[in-house]
């Protein structure tokens, strides 16, 4: 029997902006730690999304010790507590725009997809002629590898990794965010929504994607951690 085991761990300083790989994480009761404290808002204080401004696909936020740094190709780095920090931002955007913490209420959920739930929908699109996607289209927190069986994630209410445990909330209704290239900043389509819009439909509410799970036990994680669901669909434990 396959086993199925942790293989991607990435989480968000900055809403909207590129995400940071780690070989470890620790999950806390309100979610992956650091993930999405920071967002990027406009002049009326509604918070930036990458279809709006792809650009922000090009701005890697590094936190490290707690101080936060924002990089963009061909500008000079800027921390985060620094005074010039919005205007470094406006320029990069090119519209006037500020470095503001999200209210907590945000953050607390595990984004979560499969390895097989991409391939499986690579396949679909590479039939129709169209580049298969990478994993950061999708933007998730956690990538687990090893189920036979695509969006196992749908249905596993309940599953550990090491020592923590997760539930599952919710299935992930994907945007127009989706078809922003996470390389090169630019909006790009019309997949993944083209095709997931002939299988993956969820009611009136657009299309499926990934699983949002909440923390019901903390611990840390690591790559490589075996994934086990423990309640759930039949026959997708570990």
């Amino acid at each position: 029997m396959t086993v199925a085991r942790l293989v991607g761990i990435t989480y968000y300083p900055v809403k909207g902006c590129a995400g940071t790989e780690l070989p470890e994480a620790e999950l806390t009761s309100t979610g992956l730690l650091h993930d999405r404290t920071y967002a990027v808002a406009d002049e009326k204080g509604d918070l930036r999304w990458q279809w709006g401004d792809p650009g922000l696909a090009l701005i890697t936020p590094e936190l490290t010790e707690g101080e936060l740094t924002l990089r963009a190709p061909g500008r000079d780095p800027v921390r985060a507590d620094g005074a010039d920090v919005h205007d470094w931002l406006t320029e990069v955007l090119g519209t006037p725009s500020t470095l503001v913490r999200p209210p907590a209420g945000n953050n607390g959920r595990l984004h979560l997809v499969s390895r097989a739930s991409l391939d499986a929908l690579n396949h679909r699109i590479t039939e129709r002629g169209a580049t298969p996607l990478p994993m950061n289209r999708f933007r998730p927190n956690l990538v687990v590898d090893g189920w036979d069986t695509p969006h196992t994630e749908d249905g596993a209410a309940r599953l550990t990794i090491a020592g923590t445990e997760l539930a599952f909330t919710e299935d992930t209704i994907r945007c127009a965010i989706t078809m922003v290239d996470q390389r090169t900043g630019r909006r790009s389509g019309p997949e993944p929504l083209r095709t997931l819009a002939d299988y993956r439909r969820a009611d009136d509410a657009g299309v499926a994607f990934g699983a949002y799970f909440e923390v019901r036990r903390a611990g840390k994680v690591s790559i490589g951690d075996e994934v086990v669901v423990t309640s759930g669909a039949s026959g997708s434990s570990a």
